[in-house]
């Protein structure tokens, strides 16, 4: 026993949007920093607090339909920051 390999475990997150598990490395993190403004983090470790979503601008969309995003982050988020939020995952989709 003491020569198997170690098996690494995978973090999953969920989808805010779709609801669907994914391994964090296929989800774009949203984050509200300290100072309170949004953004997308691409790298999974800026500082504050973050929600995950898929990289396609549709879960961005059903995320602000139901307001799930407002709930995970316990605040309201105004339209601008949608809108600019949409933008930059539109940006990123047409990357890869």
């Amino acid at each position: 026993m003491a020569n198997q390999p170690k098996v690494r475990k995978i973090p999953t997150r969920r989808c805010v949007g779709c609801g669907e598990h994914f391994a964090k490395a296929e989800l774009i993190r949203v984050v509200r920093s300290p100072e309170g403004m949004f953004s997308l983090d691409v790298t999974g470790r800026a500082p504050g607090r973050g929600a995950y979503l898929c990289k396609n601008t549709a879960c961005l969309q059903k995320a602000k339909k139901t307001k799930r995003l407002e709930a995970a982050f316990s605040s309201k988020i105004e339209e601008e920051v949608y809108l600019r939020l949409e933008e930059k995952l539109a940006r990123t989709e047409s990357a890869e």
